[in-house]
């Protein structure tokens, strides 16, 4: 599971919905929770808060321009690449912190990914989970 300290920057709700945005390092992160903060303490601007989102989340991207409609969309340097037979394990430095992602080996090898490359992870909003900076896993 990735796992990044942060700090909520902004909070928008509508309904039973809430798209709160995080300052984690020097990226920010944007998550679609189901829940409010009538019902959820932590959620408040300043509050210190745990960014998680599991390593099958995480897209590669290799040379990508234009816009996306994906929230997160963040720059790294690929520092580890595990190779299997179906499953590669992709370690990523993104300004000083370690996110990893879990690809295919056939879109590795289609990307032609190595270490060293510059790269852009993407992970969808609706995938990102918060919880309060306290609490473990």
């Amino acid at each position: 599971m990735n796992r990044l300290p942060g700090t909520i920057t902004a909070i928008e709700c509508n309904g039973h919905l809430s798209l709160v945005d995080v300052a984690a390092g020097k990226e920010t992160f944007t998550a679609l929770l189901l829940e409010t903060p009538d019902r959820a303490a932590h959620l408040r601007v300043g509050n210190r808060v745990a960014v998680l989102f599991k390593e099958t989340e995480v897209s590669l991207a290799k040379n990508l321009f234009g816009e996306l409609s994906l929230r997160n969309r963040v720059r790294g340097k690929v520092r580890q690449i595990r190779r299997g037979d179906i499953l590669c394990e992709v370690v990523l430095d993104c300004g000083g912190q370690t996110l990893t992602s879990i690809i295919t080996t056939r879109a590795a090898k289609r990307l032609a990914l190595e270490e060293g490359d510059e790269v852009e992870a993407l992970v969808k909003a609706n995938e990102v989970s918060l919880v309060e900076e306290s609490h473990e896993l």
